[in-house]
């Protein structure tokens, strides 16, 4: 196995775990168990805010997002994760 298949196979599963924390995320938004005395949820509070909140401030910024009651956030970082951001990291991995 070459260093540059391993890498990306690291990434790929570095940005799985990152997907998979985002949709524990909106399970606890939604079964409203996200407060900060449970371990679990401070930890996937933690580790996702960074990411989700400059999508979160891009939504309230637009003229549409601005009057929305759901928070559309973790899908548009999903979205950008899955389709913009890996394939270019693997692509740049890929060529080194």
């Amino acid at each position: 196995m070459t260093t540059n298949y391993a890498l990306v196979l690291t990434l790929n599963y570095f940005f799985e775990i990152v997907n998979w924390l985002i949709l524990i995320r909106v399970i606890l938004s939604l079964l409203r168990m996200e407060n900060m005395s449970n371990p679990i949820s401070r930890f996937v509070i933690t580790v996702t805010e960074p990411i989700l909140e400059p999508f979160r401030r891009l939504q309230f910024k637009s003229s549409i997002g601005r009057n929305m009651m759901i928070d559309f956030s973790p899908i548009l970082a999903m979205l950008v994760i899955q389709y913009i951001i890996r394939p270019i990291i693997i692509n740049i991995v890929s060529l080194i």
